[in-house]
């Protein structure tokens, strides 16, 4: 370990012990925070969010005959969607969010994402964070290198990553201080050793029709746990799963209320990666959703008048299939829907290039395209939101030129 790497470590550590779940207080030197800086947070959904379910697009006809199971009902149905403009409408588990959409502070952009193809959670994951879309070999993030074109501070906090590994987005030579994630949730009692243990031995040598059920569940479990295990854990990189991370939003809303020294800030949620029983209005990703729906109502209540010089971006690394598979479940895509919340932003509108979900229309005859670069989202929110100039641009997403005009409008006049 040399030294840029001790000074680092330490840093961590420190604030970890300072700040354990945001509960405590954390340390800024005296005048490094500036009240009035505009802030930017990163919310990394791993896993591949799927956008249909979260925008959804309830006007169109096939939305409903390609997801006869996982499909939101239509606005004043059931557990319905929750009418956005007549045409979408949000998963009724994001419903603390809706007055930001009817405050016009919040907007959607839709068939939106990395122009790369791949449907690997690692490889798109990568692009998305590195900035650059099928360039393996860029050494930093490119939340990293918008630090390196902001004004220093001095403030050893001036960037917060939430997690417990430095992801690819901030990694770089400017320090970003850490906190260890604390998810709330536990795991099943039978992937405890010590339980499994102890009802195996209460069934051994039992020869009946409860032992027999017993040994098939251990067996059946071992195994979904052995197949599944490796694309989670690819896709969730480490991050806490969202239905157990509960109080994100108020550790985040406190963070920022406290410290005006934060410019930017990093959280990743996994548990998104949804090839068996998704759900429709309840299950596995509404679970998720509310999870996410009231941390982000929460850090908007945090954050209080601070909320008017923030933008919060939401993003997942690609879509998933328009068509549901025989799982009851979704499959890898590629298009998807990026989240802006923000007193900055235009809000109350759906932006991107909406085709609908006729095959012909999609991308590979499966997929939402993509129509609008996540680069030529993320330019328009920091060339004008966080003040940087055209050359600190080019170097932030080196090789792109935004020639997408449309975003522009993503930000109040």
């Amino acid at each position: 370990m040399n030294r840029r790497d001790f000074i680092r470590s330490a840093g961590l550590l420190s604030l970890s012990l300072m700040m354990p779940q945001a509960n405590g207080w954390a340390w800024a030197a005296p005048g490094a925070g500036d009240p009035n800086s505009s802030r930017l947070v990163v919310i990394f959904l791993r896993g591949a969010a799927d956008g249909l379910n979260i925008l959804v697009p309830y006007s169109d006809p096939a939305y409903y005959s390609l997801r006869p199971t996982i499909a939101i009902p239509k606005p004043g149905a059931e557990l319905g969607a929750l009418d956005l403009d007549g045409s979408f409408g949000l998963h009724p588990s994001l419903a603390p969010i809706l007055p930001l959409w009817k405050s016009k502070s919040l907007a959607f952009v839709t068939c939106s994402g990395s122009p790369d193809p791949t449907r690997s959670h690692f490889d798109a994951q990568d692009y998305m964070e590195s900035g650059v879309p099928g360039n393996k070999i860029t050494a930093t993030g490119w939340l990293n290198r918008l630090l390196s074109q902001l004004p220093d501070n001095k403030s050893p906090i001036r960037a917060i990553n939430v997690g417990n590994t430095m992801p690819r987005i901030l990694q770089g030579p400017i320090s970003v201080a850490s906190y260890e994630a604390k998810p709330s949730g536990r795991g099943s009692a039978l992937d405890r050793p010590m339980v499994l243990s102890s009802f195996a031995q209460m069934y051994d040598g039992r020869n009946d029709e409860l032992g027999k059920s017993f040994a098939e569940a251990v067996s059946a479990r071992k195994v979904l746990n052995s197949r599944l295990q490796d694309e989670m854990l690819a896709a969730d990189q480490g991050a806490p799963l969202a239905k157990n991370f509960r109080g994100f939003g108020q550790q985040l809303g406190r963070l920022f209320h406290q410290e005006p020294a934060t410019r930017v800030a990093f959280i990743a949620l996994g548990g998104f990666d949804t090839h068996v029983n998704q759900g429709a209005s309840k299950g596995v990703l509404a679970n998720n959703l509310a999870t996410l729906g009231t941390g982000l109502s929460e850090f908007v209540t945090g954050l209080g008048p601070a909320y008017e010089r923030t933008i919060i971006a939401v993003v997942s690394e690609f879509g998933r299939t328009v068509k549901e598979n025989g799982n009851s479940g979704t499959d890898h895509g590629h298009g998807n829907v990026i989240w802006l919340l923000g007193g900055p932003v235009a809000g109350g509108k759906v932006y991107g290039k909406w085709d609908g979900l006729a095959q012909r229309t999609l991308f590979e005859g499966r997929d939402l395209p993509v129509t609008t670069d996540f680069r030529s989202v993320m330019s328009a929110m920091i060339e004008e939101h966080m003040k940087i100039d055209r050359k600190g641009m080019s170097f932030i997403f080196p090789d792109f030129a935004n020639t997408d005009k449309s975003v522009l409008k993503l930000l109040r006049a």
